[in-house]
Order: structure tokens, then C-alpha cells, then sequence
């Protein structure tokens, strides 16, 4: 069977994509500080940022491919923290798609929305990037370097993503609906677009850019939507309590990271591949069966 290496397999999009991709290749995945039982799957604990550590683990697996998913990908932090986000953000990105040239094989690297600056969306792949924060411009960086060492490099640049909560990871859509169910109130902006997918559909369009991609490719939905549009959906899918919901501006929010209006993607180059996100709908819908029979199957364990 092909060995494949994932980074992040803790993560959010990380572990949706071990779920995804188990069936098909011996599967290794990386963790560092959330440690994690995935069936199928053995996880290595690799600190990234020690280059001899990582050499090490290519020697020893010697994979026939890499999903490069670990990252700081919270802005705030990376805006406080700028040389240790750097170390991961960028130094390991580079250095990742360095060994995968060394030994020829295919590199897929998660990148963001977040390069461009939200003033004329929606984005295309050849428009000219221009972050407002450093995790922008930390994964321009990666993009940049890792293309350099590795023109084979699949740049995948990933929406805002949401779905089922991972054993040591949440999407956003997790603490929306915890606060709201606690009758609390839930600030979301409405002057905040964005083009968001599924961790599910996320980790299919990675598998694709696996076999079909060279260069940058946008992986982001069918529909550009504000983060108080998608709140709203969200309450009326799962049936949530609409009370606490509440609209602001990002002006209303002080953050440390500045935040881009509107970086929605536009992601034909994927779809003509085969790329097929559901609507927002329909993904949200399927979540609440997934639950509901998840539910069903441990009632019926515990009454049997």
C-alpha cells in the first residue's frame, strides 16, 4: 500500500482528512501537542520545527506522499507571537516541501483566504495577494518558499471550514452553537464574507489536489456568505435558540489581528477538476443525520 505522511493529523482538517483517506493508504499522521488514538492510523509525535527530527521521519516512513496540514492558524496568535508562528507557519513549510523534492514526491500544502486583503473578491488564483495580518502574510511566505524548493507543490488555499467536531478540535460553527444553546448572546459580524466548506469536502478537494494539482488551487465553496448569515442558517438547521443572536461590524470587535471583509474564493479552476462542494444547506443537513444517528447507535448500545 502507498504511505502517506499527514501533518496536523489532530487538527480539525487534519483528522477529517484521516477519515477520508484511511481506506486507501497506509496513513501516518503527526501530532505535537494534542495526542490522539485514530483508528488505523499511526500517529507519530514530530516537532516540525526540528529539522533533524523531520528528516528522520521521512527517512523512517519514507512516503510516497504528504498532506501538510499543521499550522498556528489563529491570527490573534500569530499577530502576538510572530517568530514562533513563523518557526511552523513558514521555516517547516519550506522545509517539508524540501525533503518531498529531495525525494520526488508529491507535497500538498494548506494555505489560507487570508492572503488576500478582502477589497476585490471574489479571488482567483493569479490575483495579486495582499494580507492585512501575519498569518497572511506568514502563508504567503510558505507559498512563496515552498514553490521555490518544490514547483510541484500544491498550494491549496482552504475557505473558512466547519463540521463535525474533531476529538481534540472544533470547527467555528462548535462554540456558536454551545453559546447559543446557553442562552447567551452570539455576536456575529455581518460585514464578514467568506466562501466556507466542510472539513469533509475540504479534505476531498486536498485528495484531489493529491493526484491532479501542481501550483496554487482555491478549495473554497459554492457560496460567499457572511458569518452572521451562516449564524442564522446554522440556528435554523439545528433547530438552535434564535435569542442570543446578534449582529455586529468587525469594528465592534476589538482583535489583535486585523480581519480582510470579504476574502471569498473563487474556486472554478477546482470544480472543472471535479471539486463538488454542497451547498451550505445541504452540508449543514447532513451533519444533523450524522449526529442524530450517532445518537441512535449509543442509545441502542447502552439499552443492549
Amino acid at each position: 500500500m502507498r504511505k502517506i505522511l499527514i501533518t496536523g493529523a489532530s487538527g480539525f482538517l487534519g483528522w477529517h482528512l484521516c477519515q477520508l483517506i484511511k481506506p486507501q493508504w497506509e496513513v501516518y499522521g503527526t501530532y505535537f501537542t494534542h495526542a490522539v488514538e485514530i483508528p488505523d492510523i499511526k500517529m507519530l509525535k514530530v516537532n516540525l520545527t526540528d529539522f533533524q527530527g523531520l528528516q528522520q521521519i521521512f527517512r523512517e516512513i519514507q512516503p510516497t506522499a504528504v498532506i501538510h496540514t499543521a499550522a498556528q492558524s489563529q491570527p490573534n496568535y500569530c499577530q502576538n507571537y510572530p517568530e514562533q508562528s513563523h518557526a511552523i507557519n513558514v521555516t517547516a513549510s519550506c522545509n517539508i516541501a524540501g525533503l518531498c523534492a529531495d525525494n520526488s514526491i508529491p507535497c500538498v500544502f494548506t494555505s489560507t483566504d487570508l492572503v488576500f486583503d478582502g477589497l476585490n473578491s471574489p479571488y482567483r488564483e493569479k490575483d495579486p495577494v495582499c494580507p492585512v495580518n501575519r498569518y497572511g502574510e506568514q502563508k504567503v511566505m510558505a507559498e512563496v518558499g515552498m514553490l521555490e524548493r518544490y514547483p510541484m507543490t500544491a498550494v491549496c488555499r482552504m475557505p473558512l471550514m466547519f463540521g463535525a467536531a474533531a476529538p481534540t478540535a472544533t470547527s467555528f460553527m462548535q462554540p456558536f452553537m454551545q453559546t447559543l444553546k446557553e442562552g447567551k448572546q452570539l455576536n456575529l459580524f455581518i460585514d464578514e464574507f467568506r466562501t466556507p466548506v466542510s472539513g469533509t469536502t475540504a479534505a476531498k478537494g486536498l485528495l484531489l489536489a493529491l493526484e491532479k494539482v501542481n501550483g496554487i488551487i482555491h478549495l473554497g465553496g459554492k457560496e460567499r456568505i457572511s458569518r452572521y448569515d451562516f449564524g442564522s442558517l446554522l440556528v435554523e438547521v439545528f433547530q438552535l435558540p434564535t435569542t442570543g443572536l446578534k449582529a455586529c461590524r468587525q469594528q465592534d470587535v476589538k482583535m489583535a489581528a486585523p480581519r480582510p471583509s470579504d476574502v471569498s474564493l473563487d474556486s472554478s479552476k477546482a470544480f472543472a477538476l471535479g471539486y463538488a462542494p454542497l451547498s451550505l444547506r445541504e452540508e449543514l443537513e447532513k451533519l444533523v443525520k450524522s449526529q442524530e444517528s450517532r445518537v441512535k447507535s449509543q442509545e441502542s448500545r447502552v439499552s443492549s
